[in-house]
């Protein structure tokens, strides 16, 4: 069973950027296709980008298409999720998650198995 936890959430300004990680405690990481998501005051969790377990491949939802970067270190058991000009509607929680299924992409939440317990990212205007 696989633990995750995130880090490098916080306060930004709008513009600005900031990096998540994602340190996995299991000696399996690498059979896992990795996720982020983020859930907003009020609002369900939405898929934001997802990875293939050698880091080959990856998928982002439309929004953070050009502006995030998700990217995995198979070796240090993280994941990580740049984020560049961010905009005060990316404030929410941020998750990242761990899915056992093929490389699909998976973009939604019910096909991951494990889950980290967030990290605020707010976006000041």
């Amino acid at each position: 069973q696989e633990q995750l936890v995130e880090s490098g959430g916080g306060l930004v300004q709008a513009g600005g950027s900031l990096r998540l990680s994602c340190a996995a405690s299991g000696r399996t990481f690498n059979s896992y296709i990795m996720g982020w998501f983020r859930q907003a005051a009020g609002k369900e969790r939405e898929f934001v980008a997802t990875i293939s377990r050698a880091g080959f491949s990856t998928y982002y939802t439309d929004s953070a298409n050009g502006r995030f970067t998700i990217s995995r270190d198979n070796a240090k058991n993280t994941v990580f999720l740049q984020m560049n000009s961010l905009k005060p509607e990316d404030t929410a929680v941020y998750y990242c998650a761990a899915s056992r299924k093929n490389w699909g992409p998976r973009t939604s939440k019910n096909e991951y198995d494990y889950w980290g317990q967030g990290t605020q990212v707010t976006v000041s205007s």
